[in-house]
């Protein structure tokens, strides 16, 4: 993961080799919170690929780069 200031800054960052997805920070706290809230908690256990993936969807986070398979 890398943070960047801008797109305009990931373009030039880029020079040109194709990219990959580009969230706001403030969506990607949105995911990191889904993703992990309840990690911690005693009776936790892994998500199936569906539920991660409605995660996923539910935060707008579609598209191949996406898609979980």
């Amino acid at each position: 993961m890398l943070l960047f200031r801008s797109e305009a800054h990931v373009s030039v960052w880029l020079a040109g080799r194709a990219g990959g997805a580009t969230i706001p920070i403030l969506k990607l706290a949105e995911l990191a919170n889904a993703w992990w809230s309840d990690r911690l908690a005693p009776d936790w256990r892994p998500r199936p690929r569906a539920q991660n993936q409605a995660i996923l969807d539910g935060l707008g986070l579609t598209g191949p780069f996406w898609s979980l398979g």
